[in-house]
């Protein structure tokens, strides 16, 4: 294993677990101590960690954006689960855009077999995994690249989202609450992920179980956006009488 798989994969179990002992990693990935301390210390100085007597735990920042690469491989089962269910939504011939989001990849890949598409989307990532031979329209909303996030965003991306109307804008976010809404942790997605909501006659959020009651920096919306929510479990009752009341469909 290369290092940095090494550091992307102790930040993964970082992530879901809340914290890390070093013993533990250095067996796991026959590495010496000394190794792990050293990986701890990079996502210490990255904002990842905080280091603590015999191993690190979790920075809570509400700024805090993981690596594409570690995204993506986190709750794969959910993030399928929840793109199936989105796929079946889709049918032939439908608009859609698509964010920067690991799930909206995978709502890519569930809907191959789909005819004459047409696909808007900021993620690199899923330009790169488009199906040939579909009769697919795809546009890239271009703009200022990031490559953490390998996607565009900014003032070129919205303009580009904000010239088109489509059938469904299929869109992720980093926490849902109760009194705070819909946030996300970056100013330019949000921008982008708003301008998306003003685009589609009809909007998908995707937001696994993780993101219930959980608050980010950047507000996104406050509900009266959202159309339909996808998630991969059941929510409370006070979550389904807040869709209720705000008329949103819930598929879990």
């Amino acid at each position: 294993m290369l290092p940095i798989e090494r550091k992307n994969a102790i930040l993964q179990r970082l992530m879901l677990d809340g914290r890390v002992i070093v013993a533990e990693l250095a067996e796991s990935y026959g590495v010496t101590e000394e190794t792990i301390r050293r990986d701890l210390e990079k996502l210490e100085s990255e904002g990842y960690a905080k280091k603590t007597y015999g191993g690190a735990v979790r920075n809570e920042s509400m700024t805090l954006e993981l690596p594409y690469t570690v995204r993506k491989q986190t709750n794969v089962s959910g993030k399928k689960y929840i793109a199936e269910r989105i796929g079946a939504l889709i049918t032939d011939g439908n608009s859609l855009l698509l964010d920067s989001s690991t799930t909206a990849l995978f709502t890519v890949k569930s809907i191959f077999e789909k005819q004459n598409l047409t696909i808007i989307t900021n993620s690199v990532e899923i330009l790169l995994d488009l199906p040939q031979g579909k009769g697919w329209s795809v546009i890239s909303t271009g703009g200022t690249y990031r490559a953490e996030e390998m996607a565009f965003s900014g003032s070129v991306a919205e303009r580009t989202v904000s010239s088109y109307h489509v059938d469904y804008a299929i869109l992720s976010c980093k926490g849902i609450d109760l009194q705070k809404g819909i946030t996300d942790t970056r100013e330019p997605f949000a921008e982008l992920k708003q301008a998306f909501i003003k685009s589609a006659r009809k909007v998908i959020l995707a937001v696994d179980h993780t993101k219930f009651d959980q608050i980010s920096f950047v507000h996104l919306d406050d509900f009266r956006g959202i159309d339909i929510i996808v998630t991969d479990l059941e929510p409370n009752e006070q979550w389904k009488q807040l869709f209720t009341e705000m008329q949103i469909e819930l598929y879990y």
